[in-house]
């Protein structure tokens, strides 16, 4: 099998095969340990390469631990594993002799002023992939060499089949086709000859397309590892799908530290600290000397109201301070949520009948993003009327979001009565003060009503402003 893998691949062996391979999934992002390599390659070892299911299985079973990264997995093996050429039919072959002769007649009426195109109709009709040689000199004029991301795939692509000149061939196949119809081809041979060329031009099209994706993936793995940011500080605007999942993942373990620090905190409240004015009044009968001691205790179980901006923009911070919140349930005295995009909606009910992640996915699920605008003012209205009841010199209200409004009436009189009602009103906001007040957000007059203002960017800055919050429960 190594012979053979090295024919395949130009001298390339199967040790080194292996190691761009997984160079190229650790640049993709799959965490793979040294360990985990060197079983990939015992059990390569052991069970061999010949039989391409198992093959996979093997290195699958030893180099991927998380369902998130089967899909990157899957999408590179055949970059580095398969013969990327694809089969292709030689037309002629399968033409009677008359008319393979009006073929040939065909194509030399057709060369006289298509002479840019000749080679490709004829290699299109002979079933002759792309060679090396073509492939590279397309990839240098395209720029592909000059590729570090697997993103880029589409775009080099479109740039290669523009080196090839497949977009332009269909007219040549046309006038082809219908000179083969003037020299008496009938229409079903002419249609049958239609397709064959057809499918040789997706072939031709398949092998640019694996050309580039393997090209790009071994230049992933001829890079050297770059360090990513931390998953906390990553800003939520440039999240992608592995790093938000990553972050779902990652809110329970922060939800355990958080509940320690405030657990003790608590314990720490419960116990008090000394009051020396109480403790002199209640020991005057002893003259002064402090026999019986008094302690000043506080409450420090926060009561909550979460009033969560679900719009687009806003839509991961939203999800990932609900988890967070809804994890840390037993070092809070109670939290009432809603969500809002164009007005309120009451969602403390589904976080009562199910797990934190659970109900959160319910809550995204059932209040999908739209083409309606963002109005905080009219979900302002919606709590003045039905839920003001709910805020007491207790609660503290958290409003997520950053205060654009589509220039609607903000209702700052509603937010000014929640601050008179409440013991404290927060804003958790990732915009910056500088753009306060630009386009339609009003984020500088709700600040006025507001006790504090934290922002938020990243997982690391919520999770320090919900701390924040527990510290000064």
């Amino acid at each position: 099998m190594q012979a053979r893998f090295t024919e395949l691949w130009g001298g390339v062996t199967m040790d080194k095969r292996m190691v761009q391979f997984i160079r190229a999934l650790r640049a993709a992002g799959v965490r793979i340990s040294l360990a985990e390599s060197q079983d990939a390659m015992f059990g390569v070892e052991a069970l061999g390469a010949g039989q391409r299911d198992i093959f996979r299985s093997t290195l699958r079973a030893t180099l991927v631990k998380e369902n998130r990264d089967q899909r990157t997995f899957e999408y590179f093996f055949p970059l580095f594993f398969d013969n990327n050429t694809p089969p292709l039919n030689n037309i002629p072959d399968n033409l009677s002799g008359d008319d393979q002769q009006k073929l040939r007649e065909a194509l030399q009426s057709l060369m006289g002023n298509l002479d840019a195109l000749k080679d490709l109709l004829r290699q299109l009709l002979e079933g002759k992939p792309f060679s090396q040689e073509q492939m590279n000199d397309m990839a240098r004029q395209s720029g592909l060499p000059q590729g570090s991301e697997m993103n880029q795939r589409n775009w080099f692509e479109r740039r290669m089949t523009r080196q090839s000149r497949l977009p332009q061939i269909q007219e040549l196949i046309e006038q082809l086709l219908q000179e083969l119809r003037e020299m008496g081809m009938s229409d079903e041979a002419a249609e049958a000859l239609r397709q064959q060329m057809q499918e040789n031009a997706e072939g031709l099209a398949a092998q640019i397309s694996n050309y580039v994706g393997a090209s790009l993936a071994e230049q992933m793995a001829a890079q050297e590892p770059q360090p990513k940011p931390d998953l906390l500080d990553v800003p939520f605007e440039h999240l992608g799908q592995s790093e938000v999942d990553a972050i779902r993942d990652e809110i329970h373990r922060l939800a355990a530290r958080l509940r320690s620090k405030a657990a003790l905190r608590q314990r720490r409240a419960r116990a008090g600290e000394l009051d020396p004015r109480r403790m002199m009044r209640s020991n005057m009968r002893y003259g002064g000397v402090p026999i019986e001691l008094k302690f000043q205790t506080r409450q420090v179980k926060p009561r909550l109201i979460l009033i969560c901006d679900l719009s687009t923009s806003m839509r991961y911070c939203a999800e990932f301070l609900l988890t967070l919140v809804y994890e840390l349930q037993d070092v809070v005295a109670h939290t009432d949520s809603f969500i809002f995009i164009s007005d309120l909606v009451d969602v403390t009910m589904v976080f009562a009948e199910k797990q934190p992640q659970e109900a959160v996915a319910q809550v995204l699920t059932d209040n999908p993003p739209g083409h309606y605008s963002t109005d905080l003012g009219a979900s302002l209205a919606t709590f003045d009327h039905d839920h003001m009841g709910k805020i007491s010199s207790k609660t503290t209200v958290i409003f997520l979001g950053d205060g654009r409004n589509n220039f609607n009436d903000p209702r700052l009189d509603v937010a000014e009565d929640m601050q008179r009602r409440a013991r404290r009103v927060i804003w958790f906001c990732p915009e910056p003060p500088h753009l306060w007040g630009t386009g339609d957000s009003d984020m500088h007059r709700y600040a006025l009503s507001a006790d504090g203002v934290h922002r938020v960017t990243n997982l690391r800055e919520l999770t320090n402003a919900v701390d924040a919050i527990l510290m000064d429960g």
